[in-house]
């Protein structure tokens, strides 16, 4: 057992875990942080995306040793601090950017990252982005839109597909 202390969403974190514990096995079974999901657990559909140290990254990619010290955002730590939604989550809702939901967490953690690096990114640059983040209901065409929309650009024109 290894002690990992890591600020998870604003609080300081500390816990024994096994050197092969990876950290979206941490989030979900220790800390019972359950809005990051196991997809795939191979790093191809971004269900377990979260934020650790600023950058987006598959926690199922990491081992929750690798994260000692860091800073980790969860979607449960997206709210602002009254509650209410985030930029981003409030423009997934209004643009129906969810059906089923399961890749919803992911698809705002990495949103919101291409959204720190790139503010104002093309519809071109949001689909490439979001190469790395599957979605087997939507055809993330109202993903892309309300991407678009979080970044404050009029997705008035952007016809249905």
């Amino acid at each position: 057992m290894t002690k990992v202390t890591m600020t998870i969403n604003g609080k300081s974190v500390s816990r024994d875990v096994e050197g092969q514990t990876l950290l979206v096995s941490f989030l979900r079974d220790d800390l019972h942080l359950t809005g990051t999901h196991v997809g795939c657990d191979t790093s191809q559909c971004g269900a377990c995306t979260v934020h650790v140290d600023g950058k987006s990254v598959k926690s199922c990619t990491m081992f929750a040793v690798e994260a000692e010290g860091a800073e980790v955002k969860t979607i449960e730590g997206m709210a602002n601090a009254d509650g209410s939604l985030n930029v981003m989550q409030q423009a997934f809702q209004d643009h129906h950017g969810l059906q089923c939901g399961y890749c919803t967490p992911g698809m705002v953690m990495s949103a919101t990252a291409l959204l720190k690096d790139n503010p104002k990114p093309t519809e071109a640059e949001v689909r490439k982005h979001l190469e790395g983040n599957i979605c087997r209901c939507t055809g993330y065409h109202n993903i892309v839109k309300a991407i678009l929309a979080a970044s404050g650009q009029d997705v008035s024109a952007i016809a249905a597909e």
